[in-house]
């Protein structure tokens, strides 16, 4: 049992470790050696968690997924609507990104040209912007003009792409800068408030 949970522990800080040099360095830069180091570790400790580089980063991006869904699913869970939804998940992954390492790596390497995955989290939150728009139109939540395609293209962008600026300026990836993009975008996607009961117009006959 004590050797199982070094082992555990072992392989989590691998993961950790990596994420941050993945992050840090890209795919190609990123040394093995530098993992170990990073981690406290020795070579062959790695070697017998993981039989490459490739494999390592291919589990670490799994576990940028697996987080990733875990604080969607929190947030969907918690909003009213379809838009919140959207405007809440999209706010926390790139609050994610800033804090987590192994969520900021998983989108740099689903990004990476230099490997030739499945681009995991670009998938998987491509697909999630659009489900939640459709379910804002489906729900009268959008506003009439707007392309749920186009929606959707615009967010994905917005969230991916602050995530590569913030290799430059971290504040791409703050609390402040995710209240600004979406005080910016929602009036354009939200179906315009109606005139209030009672307001003008309506008055008694």
């Amino acid at each position: 049992m004590v050797m199982q949970v070094r082992a555990a522990r072992t392989r989590r800080a691998l993961i950790v470790a990596a994420a941050e040099v993945f992050a840090d360095e890209g795919y190609v830069k990123a040394s093995l050696p530098s993992i170990c180091r990073r981690a406290g570790v020795s070579p062959g400790a790695l070697h017998f968690h993981f039989a490459s580089k490739d494999a390592l980063a291919a589990t670490v991006e799994d576990a940028a997924v697996d987080s990733a869904q875990e604080l969607a699913g929190r947030c969907r869970a918690a909003a009213a609507t379809a838009l919140e939804s959207l405007v809440d998940t999209a706010s926390a992954l790139m609050l994610a990104m800033a804090a987590d390492p192994v969520v900021r790596a998983g989108f740099r390497l689903s990004g990476d040209p230099s490997r030739k995955g499945p681009a995991q989290l670009f998938t998987w939150w491509n697909a999630s912007v659009r489900e939640l728009v459709r379910r804002a139109r489906d729900a009268g939540e959008l506003a009439r003009d707007v392309s749920p395609d186009d929606a959707a293209a615009v967010i994905v962008a917005a969230t991916v792409g602050s995530g590569t600026l913030a290799g430059w300026d971290e504040d791409w990836l703050s609390a402040g800068r995710a209240q600004r993009l979406w005080a910016f975008v929602l009036p354009r996607l939200a179906v315009p408030p109606g005139p209030a009961p009672g307001g003008e117009g309506e008055g008694p006959p």
